[in-house]
């Protein structure tokens, strides 16, 4: 596997939502507040409209992405460094901090996807859901779907305690 020891995309998106935000509350502090908060801007809508578990609108898959990444850190590092649109130091030397972190984030990021499972995979013949599908698909050392058995259990036999203890109580209503 490729991606493997890589932090999954979930987190490489939290990391761009924080980046665009700093950069816009950067903006908001400088007294040439364009250029950073344009670019908070493009980081947050990039990180918004990819594919993945923290997206707001999903539009764009993974592995473009993972293409325009680069391009939006080539804008960051332009931006510290461009002549022509006035932007204190101060500003600039964090526009250029955010770009080091975004591509060290870019090259440490998994943009793989999980493959969808097929719903007849997780069902048997009888239309029930037995978890011998799901506990043969589990990774070994992973007890979720025990727990989650568990758990429904565990609610089932508590809803059926509750019109248990609800039937007797009519009954003795009824007969008393």
């Amino acid at each position: 596997m490729a991606d493997a020891g890589k932090r999954p995309f979930w987190m490489h998106q939290l990391v761009e939502y924080i980046l665009g935000g700093a950069l816009v509350a950067s903006g908001l502090q400088s007294p040439q507040p364009l250029v950073p908060s344009v670019l908070g801007g493009i980081v947050l809508l990039h990180a918004a409209v990819t594919r993945g578990a923290l997206a707001a609108f999903r539009l764009i898959d993974r592995k473009l992405h993972r293409l325009i990444d680069p391009v939006v850190i080539g804008l960051e590092v332009f931006a510290a460094v461009q002549p022509w649109i006035s932007v204190d130091n101060g500003s600039r030397f964090i526009i250029g901090g955010i770009a080091a972190v975004h591509f060290v984030v870019w090259l440490g990021s998994s943009f793989t996807e999980k493959a969808k499972k097929p719903k007849a995979a997780a069902t048997s013949g009888t239309g029930s859901t037995s978890g011998g599908a799901a506990a043969s698909a589990a990774l070994p050392g992973d007890r979720s779907a025990d727990f989650g058995r568990s758990a429904g259990r565990m609610v089932g036999n508590g809803v059926k305690a509750v019109r248990k203890a609800k039937a007797v109580r009519e009954a003795k209503r009824s007969n008393g």
